[in-house]
């Protein structure tokens, strides 16, 4: 859940899924789409999709148990050096490295590592930092150290230095200039229409079946009237893109039998639907329902 994403956002995440999720045959077991549902709103959908086929190899290759050998741990769905490093030191306590986005701060600071750290280069000189420092024993106490220490000290900007405890071995001469990385791809701007159905106490949805696999959205739209206006608009991001959401009301549409079907309005909490598009139901409905009334008290005597 922290790949990608705030310890703040995540902690009633977590919370809540180790309340519905307690342990890997609970994750194995469960259907997608209450994985996809427990997961709606952190975003970044293949981490929850890899965690699940991750819990299913751990039930029937290693008994339940997650296996402790860093080999045995990069073989299982979604999970490379950072991940695989970072559960063997904070759960087995072993002494090895870890590097994300606080620690590679922390120590392209400390050694004044001139690379772009976003590179092939600049990460392998990382990591060998990384693993020169990390220490035999409580290896688990010093990396969680480290993630602190990038935290809440050696910030992105106005890095505190004055009361940091390792700022006697820093080489960076201006800190705020590292860690360097490469020029950012300029973000790609999109546009995606999509219809709003209603009908007395249901909604037509979509299941995707690319970006937001096995989750319901809005039904996507074709074709459209050039002089017609959304009724409504939303942006948002995804990865490097800037998603331009219009929604278009709908009265009669003819209803794909394999991908769409009629939902309930009580039940919507109780599905997956990805965050932009919920907000966009939510508020259309909103509309919906407060159109009689609005029109009562326009109507006059």
């Amino acid at each position: 859940m922290l790949q990608q994403t705030q310890v703040a956002a995540v902690i009633p995440y977590y919370n809540e899924w180790l309340r519905r999720f307690p342990d890997f045959a609970a994750v194995a077991r469960a259907s997608e789409s209450d994985i996809l549902h427990a997961w709606q709103g952190l975003g970044y959908y293949a981490r929850v999709r890899n965690l699940q086929a991750t819990a299913k190899t751990v039930q029937n290759l290693h008994g339940g148990r997650f296996p402790r050998g860093l080999a045995a741990m990069r073989a299982l769905p979604g999970i490379g050096r950072y991940t695989a490093n970072a559960v063997a030191t904070f759960a087995f306590n072993q002494p090895v490295p870890i590097v994300e986005t606080n620690t590679a701060r922390v120590l392209a600071r400390l050694f004044n590592l001139r690379r772009p750290i976003d590179r092939t280069v600049g990460r392998k000189a990382l990591w060998q930092r990384a693993s020169i420092l990390v220490p035999r024993y409580s290896a688990r106490i010093y990396n969680s150290a480290l993630v602190d220490l990038g935290a809440l000290v050696c910030l992105p900007r106005h890095p505190k230095c004055g009361i940091c405890p390792v700022k006697k071995f820093c080489r960076a001469k201006n800190p705020e200039g590292l860690p360097i990385k490469k020029m950012r791809p300029p973000r790609i701007r999109l546009t995606e229409n999509h219809a709003f159905v209603v009908q007395p106490n249901r909604i037509l949805l979509h299941k995707a079946h690319e970006r937001w696999r096995g989750m319901w959205i809005l039904p996507p739209l074709q074709k459209r009237s050039p002089n017609q206006r959304p009724v409504y608009r939303s942006t948002f991001p995804f990865t490097n893109h800037r998603v331009a959401l219009n929604v278009y009301a709908r009265y009669r549409r003819k209803i794909d039998k394999h991908s769409q079907r009629w939902i309930r309005i009580e039940s919507l909490d109780s599905i997956p639907i990805p965050s932009p598009h919920r907000r966009a139901v939510r508020y259309l409905l909103s509309e919906v329902s407060a159109t009689p009334s609005r029109r009562r008290r326009s109507s006059g005597p």
